[in-house]
């Protein structure tokens, strides 16, 4: 018996007989179509179509729905106007991070939270637990499809088949009512494969037209579905965080270089007090990028070695497939973390020289809209 959660589009998958699923944190999740190369160029250099619909959505209103949110998470919410979205993280009161997600204000009383589907039950039951006054919760992620259009040609091929004057909307902008292969959706300029692109939130019951309808529309521009592999290996060359790898309960913002999402000084939030600690005394240990001098692939949790001795571990490591080095993320102790320091990575037991370089090891030209 397949227990496993499935999305809205798992049975379209068969259509491309190359697709291998795999268990990702309790969903059956394609973690490619054609393979990761070809679908990582794809993203690259023309077009590539995500279905994450895995995410979850959180609906937060009520009077206080601003002022909730600040207190729950690092930002500024207060920053926000209508149609415009927000990276931030949640944070326990010692500095750690409950999760990293995005905040899309809605109107003043009304946003959308959309958080790792990992952390779906955590998430909701920590709001749960801090909610007083007018503020209501509501668990949208069952009824939600979320569809990720992403890659250079994105724009193009996204106003063949929107009402959204996609060229001209600003990056972390959206527009919440549009039409996109004849469904309503809310369109968002985001994305979590250093890229251009789109989000696409719409009824999982309508996810199939917009898939198909996208795919068709981007066909002669390459445009091909991608999966979970190449999502992991985009992210990680622009230097996008993962939960549970480059963040996790017992990691700060601080720690991960996420410090320009947390802003001290609009009043309290929850975990203020650590993170304002750790930013007047300093962090002891920092998330910094590194490459393999000698050959081998740095791989998660790898121990990583200096002076003799371990000064922290690799978060995510691979080989990049734009740049075609071995590279990696490592949580390490702050003396090993400057540009040009060498250090060694155990693999298989034995320890190959590495040197710390700086991130992103990719950044794409970013376009004016």
């Amino acid at each position: 018996m397949n227990l496993l959660k499935r999305t809205p589009l798992f049975h379209l998958y068969d259509n491309h007989p190359s697709v291998r699923c795999i268990d990702f944190g309790g969903w059956e999740l394609p973690v490619q179509f054609y393979g990761i190369q070809r679908e990582h160029d794809a993203v690259r250099r023309q077009a590539g179509l995500f279905d994450v619909s895995h995410m979850g959505e959180f609906l937060i209103t009520g009077k206080y729905a601003e002022s909730f949110l600040q207190r729950m998470t690092t930002n500024d919410v207060s920053r926000l106007v209508d149609g415009q979205a927000q990276y931030t993280l949640m944070c326990y009161g010692d500095g750690g991070i409950v999760d990293d997600l995005l905040v899309y204000r809605l109107s003043a009383d009304q946003f959308l939270l959309v958080v790792n589907a990992s952390n779906i039950d955590k998430d909701l039951q920590w709001l749960q637990d801090h909610l007083n006054g007018d503020v209501m919760i509501e668990n949208r992620s069952e009824e939600t499809a979320l569809l990720a259009l992403q890659g250079p040609l994105a724009a193009a091929i996204l106003s063949r088949v929107s009402d959204v004057p996609v060229q001209s909307l600003p990056w972390f902008h959206f527009i919440h009512k549009a039409s996109v292969c004849g469904i309503s959706a809310l369109v968002s300029r985001t994305g979590y494969t250093g890229e251009d692109g789109f989000e696409i939130y719409a009824a999982a019951e309508d996810a199939e037209q917009i898939w198909t309808g996208l795919l068709q529309a981007g066909e002669a521009d390459g445009l091909i579905p991608a999966g979970l592999g190449a999502r992991d290996t985009l992210r990680f060359e622009a230097r996008l965080p993962l939960y549970g790898q480059e963040l996790s309960n017992h990691i700060s913002p601080l720690e991960a270089g996420l410090g320009s999402f947390v802003k001290l000084d609009k009043g309290e939030f929850i975990g203020r007090e650590m993170l304002a600690k750790q930013k007047r005394e300093g962090v002891t240990r920092k998330l910094a990028g590194l490459e393999m001098v000698e050959r081998g692939i740095p791989r998660a949790h790898y121990p990583v070695f200096a002076d003799g001795v371990r000064i922290g571990e690799v978060t995510t490591g691979t080989q990049s497939p734009t740049l075609k080095r071995n590279l990696g993320l490592a949580l390490l102790d702050i003396g090993y973390t400057e540009p040009d320091t060498e250090v060694w990575v155990e693999i298989r037991g034995k320890q190959l020289k590495a040197c710390i370089i700086k991130t992103p090891f990719y950044k794409r030209e970013r376009l004016s809209p």
